[in-house]
């Protein structure tokens, strides 16, 4: 089978009433400066503000659903070795069945310790407080990684993205370094496939843009994968 790696952005979970990060009107940030909630900095500054804004996305991620765009996905399971990369925090790739995620920034239904790192579970009827612990007594914190923090997996999504015989990028800006930067990492006879309603690629790779939303767009890309496997 073919390896399908497919790099996703915020575009293919708004459809299901997720906030993007980058809406200057109604977006995640909402009244809060990036720094004051995004950074560890801002941790440190004013740890209520940052658990009250992550509590709160966390609460709404319960309820949340797949939407067409993440079952296309994984019914592509199917025909190709499909492996996605994912700008995301939510859970809705796993939800609507993929089994091969990487998630770069972090995972919302999850928490750490802050000192060594270790991940939980995150329990969608609790909430985090400034004195919640884990086992070891080591502070938690949410399992997101912040802007100026190092991104653990994006090495390994280097290393999936030079593997890729097809590559597909679905609802982002490629404005994020580094995960912009993993399109350079694909081989130059590798096919690439943008869905997203914008231009947002005006790189040097030829790619096929279907011009659409993702529910719509990962429809037509469907098609036009079926073709190549």
């Amino acid at each position: 089978m073919k390896k399908l790696v497919i790099l996703t952005g915020a575009g293919i979970s708004a459809e299901s009433g997720i906030k993007t990060f980058r809406d200057s009107v109604d977006g995640l940030w909402e009244n809060n400066k990036i720094e004051e909630i995004a950074t560890y900095e801002g941790w440190i500054k004013n740890k209520q503000l940052v658990l009250d804004f992550y509590n709160s996305r966390h609460r709404e991620l319960k309820n949340a659903q797949p939407n067409d765009a993440h079952y296309i996905l994984a019914e592509l399971e199917k025909y190709f070795d499909v492996q996605i990369v994912t700008q995301n925090v939510d859970c809705l790739h796993e939800r609507g069945g993929s089994t091969n995620v990487l998630h770069l920034h972090g995972e919302l239904s999850k928490m750490r310790s802050n000192k060594t790192n270790k991940v939980y579970d995150w329990p969608y009827d609790t909430d985090l407080q400034i004195d919640s612990v884990a086992e070891d007594g080591t502070e938690l914190r949410p399992h997101i990684v912040w802007f100026g923090e190092n991104v653990p997996n994006m090495h390994k999504s280097y290393l999936i993205a030079e593997k890729a015989d097809i590559f597909v990028i679905i609802g982002t800006s490629l404005e994020v370094y580094p995960a912009s930067g993993l399109i350079d990492y694909v081989k130059k006879d590798v096919p690439i496939y943008l869905v997203n309603p914008e231009d947002v690629y005006d790189g040097f790779r030829k790619i096929t843009h279907i011009k659409n939303v993702a529910t719509k767009g990962v429809k037509e890309l469907k098609t036009k994968l079926l073709e190549l496997s």
